[in-house]
């Protein structure tokens, strides 16, 4: 393994760089994104970052739980560079982990359709349950 994962909090800067090497830079409004950025980064209970053997920022889970019944994955990437070498499902036992654990603890996120043949090989399934109230500016573009 040629990573590590911490957790720990990095800023809006550096999240949005790190955001410009992964194709989970599609997935975010245009409208006030610096500062939706900075309340993600800020605000999520779950924040693990994979860093490469140099520090470089290689990976990134971010995620919302009440450590009791619930984890939502909100952001999970990897650098595309990094593809293929464990890093995604790596980030995803260890938000497990941390949220309490695979018997305690149920696992949602919206991924994009270039990802769920990824979470479909973690043993995800796609919900029926799931509701939404979606009401929000959203002007599509891609960080660059």
């Amino acid at each position: 393994m040629d990573f590590t994962i911490q957790s720990e909090k990095i800023s809006a800067s550096e999240y949005i760089e790190f955001l410009k090497t992964t194709n989970l830079g599609t997935q975010y409004p245009k409208e006030r994104f610096k500062e939706r950025i900075d309340k993600l980064v800020a605000n999520v209970s779950i924040s693990l970052i994979a860093r490469n053997k140099e520090g470089k920022i290689v990976g990134v889970l971010f995620g919302i739980t009440d450590f009791a019944y619930w984890l939502f994955i909100t952001d999970l990437g990897v650098a595309r560079e990094y593809e293929g070498q464990g890093i995604g499902k790596t980030l995803m036992k260890k938000a497990h982990e941390v949220a309490g654990g695979e018997k305690n603890i149920a696992v949602y996120l919206c991924g994009n359709d270039k990802a769920i043949s990824f979470y479909e090989k973690l043993g995800m399934k796609k919900s029926d349950d799931i509701m939404e109230y979606n009401h929000i500016e959203w002007t599509n573009f891609v960080v660059e």
